[in-house]
């Protein structure tokens, strides 16, 4: 006599177990928080970019002259900044960027001294990471680089 075989219900199994819960919400979240953390990365640097080449927002010292390492830095920030805002080419600005961070700290801020948190680095390093971890991520949700790939 056979014996009959279990069928798979039409419907959907929802999960039960709340780690599934969670699995299921990060999964669901994740290139979300990504498109987060990329928006929120370029709208922060773009400022530092202004503030170098346009004084605004208001700092303590006169802007650099455009053509100085300085100066570049806030081309590079105040354009690369939207871009990787934006999620457009987020790869390969945010590469540059990162880069840029890199030469930034070592330049700058590692002269002062090895710690981060005493020698003013820890905005360099961290955009650093952030850059480097976009320019392998890509851009995420709502990003231009999204809009001709398939999801």
């Amino acid at each position: 006599m056979a014996v009959p075989t279990p069928t798979r219900s039409a419907t959907v199994e929802r999960p039960t177990h709340e780690l599934e819960i969670v699995a299921e919400l990060t999964d669901a979240w994740r290139s979300r928080a990504l498109a987060i953390l990329r928006i929120a990365a370029g709208v922060a640097f773009t400022l530092h970019g202004t503030q170098k080449l346009f004084g605004f927002p208001q700092m303590d010292q006169p802007s650099p002259e455009l053509f100085s390492l300085l100066g570049l830095a806030g081309v590079l920030e105040a354009f690369g900044g939207p871009l990787v805002a934006l999620g457009f080419f987020t790869r390969p600005v945010a590469a540059v960027l990162c880069v840029e961070m890199a030469i930034a700290y070592a330049m700058v801020h590692l002269p002062q001294g090895i710690y981060p948190m005493l020698n003013g680095g820890e905005p360099a390093l961290l955009f650093g990471i952030i850059f480097l971890y976009l320019s392998v991520a890509g851009g995420g949700a709502w990003s231009l680089d999204r809009r001709d790939s398939p999801a």
